[in-house]
Order: C-alpha cells, then sequence, then structure tokens
C-alpha cells in the first residue's frame, strides 16, 4: 500500500477529527517545505514568499481585511526555520486532544481548534494594533496551531483537571499543572521576541476556558463550525439523478408499477439505513443524550426489525 492509501484510510476513518487536522497541518509543512526548495534552487524566492504570505495571519487589520481567510490557514502553517514548531505542536494536540475526544467527541474538538485559532488570531492583531507599548510589530505575522492547541488543553483540564499524564523522567503529573506553566510560560513570553506568538496562545487559553464553561451551561459555542462544514460538504456532494421510463402496452404498465413500487421500497430502506448510520454516528460523536425524540424513536424502530 502506497503512502497515499494510507493517508486515504487514516483521513476516512469515523469520528477521526483528531488525525484530519494533524494530517491538515503536516501536509501543508510539507508543501511549503517543497516549495521553498524548489524556489530557491530555481532563484525565485519570491514565488515562495508570495504564496507563504497567503497563509500567514499580518498584525496590520488593513492588510487582513485583503486576507481574512488568514484568520483560518494561519493555524495550519508552521514556521519553515525547523521541525520543532510543528513536531511539538502536534505532539501536544495528540496529547490532549485524545482526551479531549474521548469525553466531548470528534466534532467539538474540530469547533474548538476553530474558535481557538479565531481568538489567537484576534488577540495577536489587537495587541498588535491598540497595546499601549508596541512590543508587537503591526508589520509582523504569526503562523502556527498554538493558539489552537492551548484551546484544546485548556479545555481538557478544565474538563478534567486530574486527569494524569505520565511523563518521562518524571513520572505522574495532573493536566491543570501542565497547563497552568504553560501559560504562565505564555505570560512570560508576551514580553519577549515571540511576543505575538505568546499573546495569540493567551487568546486560544482563554477561549478554551470559556468553550468548556458555556459547554456545562448548555451552550455549545462551535455548532456553527459543524453547520458550516455541513454546508461546504453539500456543496460538493453529488446530486442523484432518477430516470422513469413508461411502456405503452398494458402488460407493460403492470411492469413498470410493480418495478417502480419496488425500487420506491428498495429506495426507502436506503434511506432508513443512511438516517440509522448518521444517528450511529451522533451517538459515537455526542452521546445517547444528544439525540432527539424523534431519532432515539427511529433506533429503537430499526433494532427491533
Amino acid at each position: 500500500m502506497n503512502l497515499g492509501e494510507e493517508l486515504k484510510q487514516a483521513w476516512n476513518r469515523p469520528n477521526n477529527g483528531l488525525i484530519q487536522l494533524i494530517i491538515i497541518n503536516v501536509v501543508v509543512f510539507v508543501l511549503m517545505v517543497l516549495l521553498l526548495v524548489i524556489s530557491k534552487f530555481s532563484g525565485a524566492d519570491r514565488i515562495f514568499e508570495v504564496v507563504y504570505n497567503q497563509f500567514a495571519l499580518p498584525g496590520s487589520i488593513e492588510k487582513f481585511i485583503y486576507k481574512p481567510w488568514t484568520i483560518i490557514t494561519y493555524a495550519f502553517t508552521h514556521s519553515l526555520s525547523g521541525i520543532l514548531h510543528i513536531l511539538f505542536n502536534m505532539l501536544i494536540f495528540y496529547w490532549f486532544g485524545r482526551v479531549f475526544v474521548d469525553y466531548l467527541g470528534s466534532q467539538k474538538l474540530i469547533n474548538l481548534y476553530v474558535l481557538g485559532a479565531i481568538a489567537g488570531g484576534v488577540t495577536f492583531m489587537l495587541f498588535a494594533n491598540l497595546a499601549p507599548i508596541s512590543i508587537i510589530s503591526v508589520g509582523s505575522t504569526i503562523v502556527g496551531a498554538s493558539a489552537a492547541v492551548y484551546a484544546i488543553a485548556v479545555a481538557t483540564a478544565t474538563l478534567v483537571p486530574d486527569y494524569t499524564f505520565y511523563l518521562l523522567l518524571i513520572g505522574p503529573v495532573r493536566i491543570k499543572y501542565l497547563v497552568a506553566i504553560a501559560i504562565f510560560l505564555s505570560i512570560m513570553g508576551s514580553v519577549g521576541s515571540n511576543a505575538g506568538g505568546a499573546v495569540s496562545h493567551l487568546g486560544g487559553a482563554l477561549i478554551g476556558w470559556i468553550y468548556i464553561k458555556q459547554l456545562n451551561s448548555g451552550n455549545e459555542m462551535g455548532k456553527w463550525v459543524f453547520y458550516f462544514m455541513d454546508w461546504v460538504k453539500g456543496i460538493f456532494k453529488p446530486k442523484s439523478k432518477i430516470k422513469v421510463s413508461y411502456k405503452s402496452d398494458s402488460f407493460g404498465k403492470r411492469k413498470t408499477k410493480s418495478s417502480t413500487s419496488k425500487k420506491k421500497s428498495n429506495a426507502k430502506d436506503k434511506v432508513s439505513q443512511d438516517e440509522i448510520d448518521a444517528i450511529l454516528d451522533k451517538i459515537s460523536e455526542k452521546g445517547y443524550e444528544s439525540l432527539s425524540k424523534e431519532e432515539k424513536e427511529k433506533l429503537f424502530n430499526a433494532s427491533n426489525k
């Protein structure tokens, strides 16, 4: 099996938002590295700069107006000065993301990743433009999944603060302490050389905390992310085409009617199975209690067939 097939299988596993987000980050990193190498060897450095700047989030609000998509794309792009930036981000994301998914499901992980990216990006631009002390240059840009990862980490620590990771050479450590140390380091870094990145971490951390508090109150702040993704999928979903033919003789009429009735029955069964699959996916992602009364009834009837 080649690499493409392995990636396709990994991507298509159900309720697999964590791995899908990691795959996107890694693929973007690899493509950017290849583009950088090609640009350097061909002497066309400008090509790489133009493309890379379409992914990086600018501190300038004026520049952001012309590139609003960067509020999301920067969270899937990493520094190419080395591999440590993406490596640490993805490792931390994987560790905390697995715990998050176990408790809240795959879709909420995707929702919060996007919310964390937006919160981190907005915080960065606000500090760059409104901070009384010019620590962050308006002309600077940021890349990296750190703000989104901080959102996931803080949300997980808020949800299950006493969950324990077993660290090499250290032993068992509760995740609330790990997250507290990370936040403290970001506060220190907010006046350092990477002030832009540090304040974006804090923005992501704040939205992670708010997300869980709101979720406990019955408000899922990231529902719009799910609906938007569903709308995009609907655009690319192929429309089914139904062809109906008629016969002129009486025998043909009876045959057509019977055939049509059979097709309708099969279609009905297929729709019912699709609905059941969707309900089972919803249970896997959000739990049985997330089902509506109608969905529970459909599942009950299907189990008695």
